[in-house]
């Protein structure tokens, strides 16, 4: 039996600029962090070598690879040749929310994979790899930084070079300041989830045909740039500034990323002393995040009381196998 863990991820600022459509082109960079919410996967030989059974949000018991429905699950079996197992996931939160929550599954997968069969794989490779499957195999309008922040964790300045190259960049901050920022986070769920892939569509079609959105993205990008300075110097005082800013350049990039609800959560929060926040992923849906001073979050709670808020930690462990018995 082997259990893997991997992390999912918030992204803070430069987001989009993961695409191959900008990056390319101009090289992009996205500063994000994992939270201590987890996707599960666990697999074990099934009793009937001959067959493979899979249990995530649908159950599937087939006798071949090739069967099997789940996309990512196929291509991964089929690029390991696993076969004869018997295979579960779990989650502490649904996919769709903004999370990251497709690569963070790719990269446990990828993970697990590879240990099932006796083999080491690094964090760096897992998210070679998982971009790899994605993106190149599968064909997913979506770019790198998940599959980066998911499997190595942390906080993270993640570069993406016009050459393909990704450079993982860690953010040491105080741990007195480090704790001061993961207490002026507050997360809240819409209540609804969605998939990412027609917004992404858009964005990248946007990206080549727009030069006002690509300026965005300019701006974006060297967001980020400003972020990682001021967190490299212990300086958390801009973080409410620079999300709220990244906020309002993202609401351009499509038309699908925010709309009148998203819009009237984040101006109430804002109105009870939120001093910046964006919606998580690539819009829609999901999580809203906001940066609020510890006097100011009663107020805030209470305007969004309708919202579930999610408490969370940060994570600097990444896609971890948490058990191994090959025995």
């Amino acid at each position: 039996m082997i259990i893997s863990r991997t992390p999912f991820r918030i992204s803070f600022a430069g987001g989009g600029s993961d695409l191959k459509e900008y990056y390319s082109k101009y090289g992009g960079a996205v500063l994000s962090v994992t939270i201590d919410k987890y996707v599960y996967l666990s697999m074990h030989p099934y009793f009937n070598d001959q067959k493979i059974f899979l249990k995530y949000s649908h159950n599937e018991l087939v006798d071949k690879v090739e069967e099997i429905e789940h996309r990512i699950i196929r291509q991964v079996f089929t690029n390991l040749n696993i076969s004869g197992v018997d295979f579960n996931s779990s989650a502490d939160i649904p996919s769709g929310t903004g999370l990251g929550s497709s690569s963070a599954f790719t990269s446990g997968l990828i993970n697990l994979s590879h240990t099932y069969l006796g083999k080491f794989i690094s964090r760096e490779a897992i998210a070679k790899a998982a971009c790899d499957v994605e993106i190149g195999q599968l064909g997913e309008p979506i770019g790198k930084q998940d599959q980066y922040a998911c499997a190595i964790g942390g906080l993270n300045f993640i570069e993406f070079k016009q050459d393909e190259q990704v450079v993982v960049n860690k953010i040491h901050i105080n741990v007195s300041k480090q704790k001061e920022l993961e207490g002026n986070l507050l997360m809240f769920y819409l209540g609804n989830t969605r998939s990412a892939s027609a917004i992404l569509s858009e964005q990248r079609q946007n990206i080549i045909t727009d030069e006002k959105k690509n300026n965005n993205l300019h701006k974006m990008v060297k967001l980020a740039f400003d972020l990682q300075k001021d967190l490299q110097t212990n300086n958390i005082d801009t973080f409410g500034e620079i999300l709220h800013t990244g906020w309002l350049y993202k609401k351009e990039m499509a038309s699908q990323i925010s709309n009148p609800q998203i819009d009237y959560y984040y101006e109430t929060a804002r109105a009870a002393g939120a001093e910046g926040g964006k919606l998580l992923g690539a819009g829609g849906g999901g999580f809203l995040l906001f940066y609020v001073q510890k006097e100011k979050q009663a107020a805030v709670r209470t305007a969004l009381a309708e919202l579930s808020e999610l408490p969370f930690r940060f994570d600097f462990s990444g896609s971890t196998i948490v058990f191994a018995d090959q025995r």
